[in-house]
């Protein structure tokens, strides 16, 4: 199956897109638009985020890259071998993903960071299409509960067949393995709530598993 990502001026959700005019018009050099995933369509392993963050992927158009979250997403990524490189928060710092995808259930970046239950259901048939489109995925990671829900969604399944839980590893009826890790925010970790070790553990258990 073919996955169409959305265009970078999606027009779906008019919050989002008054939200992507303002920052366009304070910050005319940032990318400003639907964030497009980054690495193979035939990688057996994705990561799910939430949304792109206003000074990072918004600026940036690569997922997770110029704000705190991305260095620890893509430094373990690189030690546990789903990634090469050396990560410098810019698309041309010249990380590649080995086996591995990147993407947000939500590809706009909303205020607040927060996206509305309706944009994130609006932006659910990208995700859906995508996994679809990855004929060897065999796990997907979420980072927080709301892409957790939203990968169950993509799915065709309710939000009340499994529970989001740090750590968790889920069968889904299809055989894909659903993972959950909280979100690897600046927040999460300067509270404790994800420690460096926790998510080096939820990112080594999925390398022994694709090994």
């Amino acid at each position: 199956m073919s996955f169409q990502a959305p265009a970078a001026d999606c027009p779906l959700c008019p919050r989002l897109v008054g939200y992507r005019d303002s920052n366009r018009a304070a910050n005319p050099g940032w990318f400003n638009g639907a964030v497009p995933s980054f690495g193979p369509l035939d990688a057996r392993f994705l990561v799910v985020g939430l949304a792109p963050g206003v000074r990072g992927a918004n600026r940036t158009g690569r997922p997770f890259t110029g704000d705190f979250a991305g260095v620890l997403l893509y430094q373990t990524l690189i030690k546990y071998g789903f990634a090469a490189g050396e990560y410098a928060a810019d698309p041309a710092d010249g990380v590649v993903l080995r086996d591995c995808r990147v993407t947000n259930a939500v590809r706009c970046v909303p205020p607040a960071n927060l996206p509305t239950p309706a944009e994130i259901a609006g932006c659910n048939p990208f995700l859906a299409q995508e996994l679809a489109a990855m004929p060897r995925l065999r796990v997907v990671l979420a980072l927080g509960g709301v892409s957790h829900k939203a990968v169950l969604r993509a799915r065709g399944l309710r939000a009340s067949h499994t529970a989001f839980v740090h750590g968790a590893v889920q069968e889904l009826p299809d055989g894909l393995l659903l993972v959950d890790s909280y979100h690897v925010s600046r927040l999460n970790t300067n509270t404790g709530r994800l420690t460096i070790p926790m998510f080096e553990a939820v990112i080594a258990d999925i390398r022994a598993r694709l090994t």
